[in-house]
């Protein structure tokens, strides 16, 4: 449930800003579903008037291959001064090519957070400075965090041509039952933050 700090912000954003309405569901913390075509206007009075001077994080969301809209990017801000985030979803209006502006102009170190939402996601981000793949090389032809795509990965060709030679696969298919990170079921980002499975072999925790 929300704090009554939490809510006041929320309503005030709310009043303030009437593009913008309240995310449903959120239990953790002030949360707005914004227009893409006034995320950047939202993202400076964020920071310029509300205070949110920090981005914490940034996430590309997948509803399911069903949802339209079926992308989103999450932005989750933080105020110094008065201990409180904002959680700020922006829809990509168009599923075949999802894109939602950068926050790059206005936080600067949302840089390397949607560059990670660009490649496991699929969601492009407009006006960032240098929007490349971050963890997969930038030929792979996925975006491994879809809905749609199989937790045991897809057969592709290496871009090392000695990888190939020594291990006589092209890639190596990783089962990995749900994913390697899971997440608790705390009330606040803290207690929440997804954190790795424990998957090292061991003589006494045979795995695989």
């Amino acid at each position: 449930m929300l704090s009554e700090k939490d809510l006041e912000l929320q309503k005030h954003l709310l009043e303030a800003y009437p593009y913008v309405t309240e995310r449903p569901g959120s239990a953790d913390h002030a949360s707005v579903d914004v227009p893409a075509d006034k995320a950047l206007e939202f993202a400076r009075a964020l920071r310029d008037v509300e205070g949110f001077a920090a981005i914490q994080e940034c996430c590309g969301c997948d509803w399911g291959v069903d949802a339209s809209p079926r992308f989103s990017a999450i932005w989750h801000l933080y105020n110094y001064d008065k201990h409180l985030y904002v959680r700020m979803n922006v829809y990509a209006p168009d599923n075949a090519k999802p894109e939602v502006p950068s926050m790059c102009p206005i936080w600067a170190g949302a840089n390397w957070h949607e560059r990670e939402a660009y490649d496991l996601v699929g969601v492009r981000f407009a006006g960032h400075p240098d929007l490349r793949r971050i963890m997969m090389w930038d030929a792979y032809p996925y975006h491994p965090l879809r809905k749609d795509f199989p937790l045991a990965g897809v057969e592709v060709p290496f871009p090392d041509a000695d990888t190939v030679a020594q291990t006589g696969v092209k890639v190596m298919p990783a089962p990995q039952n749900g994913g390697p990170f899971v997440s608790g079921c705390g009330h606040t980002l803290r207690t929440s933050e997804p954190f790795g499975r424990d998957q090292e072999w061991r003589e006494n925790n045979r795995k695989g």
